[in-house]
């Protein structure tokens, strides 16, 4: 005797070899045998053999007229064989009865499993929008086979080009457009990205490096909304100053100016002059939602997605010839000891004299003529020689605090496209590479003015009871990072008590928003915290503050990654097959002459910080990868002061490349605090 169960949805038929009131033990035609529960148990019987009556049934299910079997179905609870009789015949035979139970598995869009064997017909509306959904999944399974068809023969369907990135990145893998490219590359035996390249679907590397930033960080666009710059009210005094301000040629959003009173008298005012949008918008007005979607400029060479609309931008920017609203911070200081003496901020007109541009200035004005050493012939020379005497001096005497200078052992590194800034590059552009060595002394002046600025209002805010927000850093301990929060602690890694960013407002929000607590302190004094925008304890500064830091790491990780791929750009139109690199860690080399970290073959063993020449062997512009065998050992290891250079090369390794292109990748963390304030004369 056979028997024929329902094994967890799965109907089996076998031998029965024993049989209890509550069980029987079945011998399956593989030779193994399974204990069923009686209950378990369909149909008894003799014969066809138990694969012989699967067989039949299996196909004689596929014939069964659903709608049909449907309409034959009886009302209430039923069972297979039941509908079989009234289906097929009314002596239907054994291999129609379990036709019918696979038929009746098979559709529950027909019929509802009422128990073992049992059924009941679902509602005319039910099955009415199964046969929809059905025939909705029948066609999108044709769509899925057309675009895979499309994509193997090496065209790229519309609507599967219009989501490559989210495809790529962020997939919807129940979307017909990810479904069709997966089923086409198992087909073409390619990956994802390889299959998109091939058919066209990705017009070049930089456009997918670039598009592919959109998507993740402006996946609504770019473009501003029609916004106008609100006038300020304030009636603001014209300071007396003749200030000036250090910025490249391409710098459009000047935040901030110097200006120096005093000099020979003994006592000399050393002037901070910051722009003041805050003046003129304040907290959730229009410009302000732009500004805090966006939180901060994105740079990249050629070209910048800036925090705020041009137009606003120029209404507030410290640009030559006008006297422009500004946040002062005058600094009174011993003109023989540069000993500080005392501090005032005040809301004012500021003539500008000058945009010096450093890119144009650096080979004039140098340490030699500043110092003395060497002839002077430029403007503002007086007061730039008292600023760079004043900034090795503010810097010699927080490197006492953080007790170990500052390094600038490599260069900065600037990029110019031979578009010029003219419009939005589309990857072909001739790059230029030039270095330019960390610490000039223009760079200096302006870095170490910020810093005091910063610090200054940064305690300014905490002595006023206002919250701010503050970046600090409790060690110079390996792996103790730069936070940000909103109470004043000091900043070991700048050796200053505390330490703000409140001088950029025009290209980040966290400056802006120090920038309005500032403004309140100037306005109402000790009463600050009744009226300023952000009280203490204020949620809404940990939210700019959580927003801000995820998005300034990932336009970091952008111009970092967009930087790298320019470099490799230069290799190949220069058509550099050489170059001499210092050895890293892990076979990672970093280029002498290029901002460029990569794996060489052969460095694995070599020592940390040994010459060496390598052999460029490759670039992938798409995963932003440089192949490379070590030529020779140029050297002996190098004595380099481990403890300064480890944590700029962990970062620096963390770009070096491959990329994985098929998921989101985690975003270098941000610049260091030293090279923003560089920025602001520098910005990449």
């Amino acid at each position: 005797m056979f028997a024929l169960f329902d094994d967890a949805g799965k109907f089996l038929a076998g031998r029965v070899m024993s049989e209890a009131d509550s069980s029987m033990q079945i011998e399956m035609d593989s030779g193994k045998r399974v204990k069923v529960k009686a209950a378990n148990v369909l149909l008894k019987f003799d014969k066809p053999a138990p694969a012989e009556l699967i067989a039949a049934a299996q196909a004689l299910a596929k014939e069964i007229d659903l709608d049909l079997a449907w309409e034959f179905a009886p009302e209430g609870e039923f069972g297979f064989a039941e509908l079989a009789r009234e289906y097929f015949d009314a002596k239907a035979s054994l291999a129609q009865q379990v036709a019918a139970l696979f038929a009746l598995f098979e559709a529950p869009h027909y019929f509802r499993r009422a128990g073992k064997g049992q059924f009941k017909k679902a509602p005319e509306e039910i099955v009415k929008a199964a046969l929809l959904g059905l025939e909705r999944k029948r066609l999108q399974a044709l769509q899925i086979e057309e675009w895979a068809t499309e994509l193997v023969e090496g065209r790229c369907p519309g609507p599967v080009a219009e989501q490559i990135y989210k495809i790529l990145f962020k997939p919807d893998k129940n979307g017909p457009e990810y479904k069709a490219v997966a089923l086409a590359t198992q087909r073409a035996r390619k990956a994802p990205l390889e299959l998109l390249q091939s058919v066209g679907a990705i017009s070049s590397a930089y456009q997918f490096h670039w598009k592919r930033f959109l998507f993740d960080q402006f996946p609504k666009g770019y473009k501003f909304p029609p916004l106008s710059a609100p006038a300020i009210k304030d009636d603001l005094p014209l300071s007396t100053v003749s200030a000036f301000s250090i910025d490249d040629s391409a710098t459009t959003e000047i935040d901030d100016a110097l200006s120096v009173q005093g000099l020979g008298t003994g006592k000399v005012i050393f002037g901070i002059h910051i722009a003041a949008p805050g003046l003129a918008f304040e907290p959730d007005s229009a410009i302000d939602k732009v500004a805090r979607e966006r939180l901060s400029t994105v740079y990249m060479p050629g070209w910048k997605l800036t925090m705020l609309p041009d137009d606003v931008v120029q209404a507030y920017t410290l640009i030559e010839g006008r006297a422009c609203p500004a946040v002062s911070l005058y600094v009174t200081m011993d003109e023989a000891t540069l000993a500080i003496t005392g501090s005032e901020t005040k809301l004012e007109r500021v003539p500008i004299t000058a945009n010096l541009r450093h890119d144009k200035l650096d080979a004039v004005i140098t340490e030699a003529t500043l110092t003395g050493e060497a002839a002077a012939d430029y403007a503002f020379e007086p007061e730039l020689a008292f600023a760079f005497r004043l900034a090795r001096h503010l810097k010699a005497g927080r490197e006492v605090v953080r007790g170990k200078p500052e390094n600038f052992n490599r260069p900065d590194y600037n990029f110019r496209l031979d578009s010029n800034g003219a419009h939005e590059p589309k990857g072909g552009e001739i790059v230029s590479i030039t270095t330019r060595q960390r610490g000039a002394p223009l760079d200096l002046i302006v870095a170490e003015a910020m810093i005091l600025a910063n610090s200054t209002w940064g305690g300014w805010l905490n002595d006023m009871g206002l919250p701010g927000i503050y970046r600090s850093q409790a060690s110079m301990a390996p792996g103790i990072k730069v936070r940000m929060g909103t109470r004043a602690q000091p900043h070991a890694g700048l050796g200053v008590a505390q330490y703000t960013w409140s001088t950029s407002p025009l290209r980040r929000y966290v400056d802006l928003v120090n920038q309005w607590q500032i403004i309140a302190c100037v306005r109402n004094g000790r009463t600050a915290a009744l009226v300023a925008p952000f009280k203490p304890k204020d949620a809404a500064l940990f939210s700019i503050i959580s927003g801000f830091d995820a998005a300034y790491a990932a336009y970091n990780g952008f111009q970092n990654g967009i930087e790298r791929f320019w470099t490799i750009r230069y290799v190949v139109q220069n058509q550099i097959t050489e170059m001499t690199a210092t050895v890293m860690k892990d076979g990672l080399v970093r280029a002498d002459d290029l901002p460029l970290v990569f794996k060489a073959a052969g460095c694995d063993a070599l020592p940390r910080g040994c010459a060496v020449r390598v052999r460029i062997t490759g670039t992938d512009e798409m995963t932003l990868d440089v192949h490379a065998t070590l030529i020779e050992r140029l050297d002996a290891a190098a004595a380099l002061p481990v403890e300064d250079e480890s944590a700029e090369d962990e970062d620096e390794s963390e770009g070096a490349g491959p990329l994985t292109l098929t998921v989101d990748m985690d975003a270098p963390e941000a610049v260091a605090d030293q090279a923003s304030e560089s920025a602001e004369a520098t910005p990449t």
